[in-house]
């Protein structure tokens, strides 16, 4: 199975003023991914970071995801800036890993 999982409100906290660099992990969230991934799911982490302002966030992002021991196979930035998603795959940050 591939895995999509966002960043901030997902795996970490992220200050409201978006600074990125001052996000912090959720330690429980990540160890839910790193199991897919250690079960043998592909797992992509795809974020807005950047996506409103034009800055690049790579960098920091793959240090925190190194630092914060979260296992990946790829990191996609890109996604797009939205209020509301609506898909027949989504699901809640909240309750996902009652999901798979």
């Amino acid at each position: 199975m591939i895995i999509y999982v966002d960043i901030d409100e997902t795996i970490a906290n992220t200050p409201e003023d978006r600074n990125y660099s001052l996000s912090t992990p959720i330690v429980e969230n990540i160890k839910k991914v790193n199991k897919y991934y250690d079960d043998g799911h592909t797992i992509v982490y795809w974020t807005a970071r950047g996506s409103g302002t034009g800055l690049d966030w790579t960098k920091t992002t793959e240090d925190q995801l190194n630092i914060w021991g979260a296992k990946y196979h790829e990191l996609k930035l890109g996604k797009p800036v939205y209020d509301l998603f609506i898909d027949d795959k989504a699901i809640n940050s909240y309750t996902w890993e009652k999901t798979i």
